[in-house]
């Protein structure tokens, strides 16, 4: 436990910092599994409008600097190339 006023307080920021980014980061990852989800049975524009709402949160916690600016273009450019990937045809088992 920390024993100065300073280290008090440094523990209380860092706590509040801590949920925030969980926060940010939880919604990252629920925005990404929508827009795969959507991706296997979606309309063109529902996949459109998940993709945007997909690449504005990782900008914006690439802003706050809750993920890595790398790290958020690199989650852009997988999800790019899933929405930009030709859909898959199905075909009849024999």
């Amino acid at each position: 436990m920390p024993h100065t006023a300073s280290a008090k307080k440094a523990m209380r920021q860092t706590e509040k910092r801590n949920a925030r980014n969980k926060t940010a980061k939880k919604a990252i990852k629920l925005q990404i599994k929508k827009f795969l989800t959507v991706i296997k049975d979606g309309t063109p524009e529902q996949k459109q409008t998940e993709f945007k709402a997909a690449v504005r949160k990782l900008d914006r916690a690439a802003g706050d600097k809750v993920i890595h600016r790398n790290a958020a273009s690199r989650k852009k450019s997988q999800l790019a190339k899933i929405l930009a990937a030709p859909a898959p045809v199905p075909t009849a088992k024999k």
